[in-house]
């Protein structure tokens, strides 16, 4: 759950939220009460499969599986 404070708070402690902000809190920012921004750590942008992965799963030697499953395996993270 994000810690609340206040946006001449944030402003004032800046470079303390993102210390905290880089160890994985999480913090949202109200004006005068009122929620307007939320400072998080980035979510991870997934890498894109190789273009040759993506063709040779196309044609797999695994059989009962498809090329698709496996691709979408990848794609989840799975190993």
């Amino acid at each position: 759950m994000p810690t609340e404070i206040g946006a001449f708070e944030a402003k004032t402690k800046f470079s303390e939220l993102l210390r905290k902000v880089d160890q994985g809190e999480r913090f949202t920012i109200t004006l005068r009460g009122r929620v307007i921004a939320e400072l998080a750590p980035p979510t991870p942008i997934p890498k894109p499969v190789p273009q040759d992965v993506i063709d040779r799963l196309m044609h797999p030697s695994i059989h009962g599986i498809s090329g698709e499953t496996i691709l979408e395996w990848i794609r989840e993270g799975r190993k």
